[in-house]
């Protein structure tokens, strides 16, 4: 299987459109667009800078428009071919000019995007990646076959905003002055300057305003904005002649190399190390879409460094609009590092993250602005035991264990006798409550303004297994390092016992809530496979098979699981429209990628056939051709096809469809 799509989809402009691709540099930062290369979001742009790693993002390099002039004879006096397409506004919706017709094939050299343009006899070649750890983009153009010179020359429309948000043309007054092989920017006063070079070739400076790009995805989202003035400030000119290659660079670096060869070089070399890195670990070769998915888990780790961690390293939950959030790290772990031989990595976001557990919590997630974490989540600090036990278990690092076990005892100390956002062991059952008015703890967390769409205020079904499981992990830790483990065995005991509430016999499935303001809520919903699928279950075997039994029927499609049953009034299966529509939907029926790695996991445990377990992962293996070419969705609409919606890569997506393919093909 390759990533390569033909001019029947490349000249299709609704189909194309429709497909996206990204590149990160390890810091936070990233470029990405469609295979067009028109712009349908505001989270679009060729530099994507984090100018405060991982975060600060901000836009800096919006597109090239490039052009190319080739009769085969003379560069400069050929035949157009317009190598861009642009969308306008403006109540019009104008679509100009139809470069996409010149475009014969977009494919993937790994995670680096290649477009090849047909022009007459001529083929040109673009290649787009990034330096790994720097705000540095690479744009390589190269005449791979012709009779003569090629004359391109590229439009270099920039910006300087927040990735959130959108641009009207303003009074900015920029300095653009020439420097060595190209122009140093700097938008306004206290801005971040920028430099666009060229290898080879002129950059000449420009100013005007390019009004009303039409964000289409923005207008399918509901968005206010959804057109986007952006400034022309540079050309790029150059004759290319047979077999030659230009890079433009775009970064944030005054001393950026401009050796666009050398630079690609060093990006094949980084994702072929971590392809040996995978392949040392595991000693077994790997399919085309397993070499991908490795390729695109690289793309959700990235520094965070910290005064006490000046090498931490963190995980972004997604492109394009996440930050690194807790639950998704740690849930994402596994998948990321430890099946891919990153053991280093993985013991490093370890600590990164006992750094910020604050009342025995961890962080749910790192604002966008501001420095200080947000702690309104009841199981990242849960999934925390989880992500430490595979890692140990993997690598059997008994020194980290040592490290990190004062800090796990800690949190037990704090679930006990209760911490933020009334979180606590109620005494009388052993489980965990949480929740209090107008504030989201669980995984699903849609909250408009002041409304908690599914509040989940009590005992909820994940929380208490995860929170069994973590007691049962920290007994087996005790034993490890030769600490006392009876506390954490009878806790266990009792909380095996009190989970015995959850079962409805009638339904044959379980509470969704225990104790909620309103009673009891037998929903159903995903999130009582984790009762099945973590290590430690508080089910017995009948009861198990019976939750897989009803999810599978229920709750399963093509691409992962619904976060509702369909039967359920509050369903809905259409994730679209404004915030408050999108938000209402998100866990309302909405499917989610992710829950396919507990489905499969829950079913080999209950089955114990890994062929058939594995078989649920095919439809979203074949789903990196989708959305965003070459990684996996967020989610899905509820309701059948299934398309795609939200962020085009999800970390804890990826993570889940490796990790559940490396358990299956242990049990195989």
């Amino acid at each position: 299987m390759a990533f390569d799509f033909p001019r029947a989809v490349c000249g299709n402009l609704e189909v194309a459109a429709k497909q996206e691709w990204l590149v990160t540099n390890g810091i936070g930062g990233y470029a990405s667009g469609t295979l067009p290369n028109m712009l349908t979001r505001r989270y679009h742009g060729l530099l994507m800078a984090a100018l405060r790693p991982p975060l600060g993002r901000t836009l800096l390099l919006a597109k090239l428009d490039e052009t190319a002039e080739y009769d085969g004879l003379h560069a400069a006096s050929g035949h157009t071919y317009p190598l861009f397409v642009n969308r306008w506004g403006n109540g019009e919706a104008l679509t100009e000019p139809d470069g996409h017709h010149n475009l014969n094939r977009f494919h993937l050299e790994g995670t680096t995007p290649v477009w090849t343009y047909g022009c007459a006899d001529a083929l040109l070649e673009k290649r787009i990646w990034m330096q790994q750890g720097a705000n540095t983009t690479y744009i390589q153009y190269r005449l791979t076959r012709a009779s003569g010179p090629m004359l391109l020359q590229a439009k270099a429309f920039v910006n300087y905003r927040d990735y959130h948000n959108t641009t009207i043309i303003n009074d900015w007054q920029p300095e653009i002055v020439p420097v060595e092989r190209g122009l140093r920017l700097r938008m306004f006063d206290g801005a971040v300057p920028f430099y666009l070079f060229s290898d080879r070739g002129e950059i000449a400076p420009t100013f005007e305003w390019y009004e009303d790009f039409l964000l289409s995805q923005e207008e399918y989202r509901g968005q206010d904005d959804v057109e986007e003035d952006h400034l022309y400030a540079a050309q790029m000119r150059i004759v290319l002649q047979p077999g030659e290659s230009a890079t433009m660079v775009a970064t944030t670096e005054a001393a950026a190399s401009l050796n666009g060869d050398e630079a690609y070089v060093e990006r094949v070399a980084y994702e072929e190390q971590l392809l040996d890195l995978a392949a040392s670990s595991f000693g077994a070769p790997f399919s085309t879409t397993g070499r991908q998915l490795i390729l695109a888990a690289a793309q959700f780790i990235v520094e965070r460094p910290s005064p006490s961690e000046p090498n931490g390293r963190s995980i972004i939950a997604g492109y394009h609009w996440f930050s690194d959030w807790g639950r998704d790290t740690m849930i994402a772990l596994p998948g990321l590092t430890l099946c891919t031989g990153r053991f280093d990595v993985a013991a490093t976001i370890l600590r990164t993250y006992a750094q910020f557990v604050d009342q025995g919590m961890l962080p749910n997630r790192f604002p966008d602005e501001g420095e200080d974490p947000e702690y309104n989540t009841v199981d990242a600090t849960l999934w925390y035991f989880e992500a430490i036990r595979q890692y140990v278990t993997v690598t059997g690092d008994e020194q980290l264990l040592h490290e990190l076990y004062p800090v796990l005892a800690n949190i037990i100390a704090w679930h006990r006798r209760g911490t933020r956002y009334n979180i606590h062991m109620d005494k009388t059952d052993c489980l965990l409550y949480a929740g209090e008015e107008g504030v989201q703890l669980t995984w699903m967390d849609a909250k408009v303004n002041d409304w908690v769409v599914t509040p989940r205020i009590g005992k909820a079904v994940e929380i208490n297994a995860l929170w069994y499981n973590a007691l049962r992990i920290m007994a087996d830790f005790a034993g490890i390092i030769g600490q006392e483990a009876d506390l954490y065995e009878k806790l266990a005991e009792d909380v095996q016992e009190g989970f015995s509430r959850f079962w409805n016999r009638e339904a044959g499935y379980c509470y969704d809530v225990l104790d909620t303001p309103n009673g009891d809520d037998l929903s159903l919903r995903p999130n009582q496979l984790l009762a099945v699928s973590l290590p430690h279950s508080p089910l017995d075997p009948s009861k198990q098979r019976s939750i897989v039994d009803t999810c599978g029927r229920i709750l399963l499609t093509a691409h992962g699981l619904r976060s509702l049953s369909p039967e359920d009034t509050n369903y809905t299966g259409d994730y679209g429209g404004d915030q408050l529509k999108r938000d209402a939907a998100y866990h309302q029926g909405t499917v989610w990628g992710w829950l396919i790695g507990p489905f499969v996991t829950a079913h080999l445990k209950v089955y114990q056939n890994p062929e058939l377990a594995r078989s649920y992962l095919e439809p979203l293996i074949q789903h990196l051709f989708d959305h965003g070419v070459g990684t996996i969705s967020e989610i899905f609409d509820g309701d059948p096809p299934f398309t795609p919606r939200g962020c085009v890569a999800q970390a804890w997506s990826v993570a889940e469809i490796i990790r559940a393919w490396h358990l299956t093909e242990d049990e195989l």
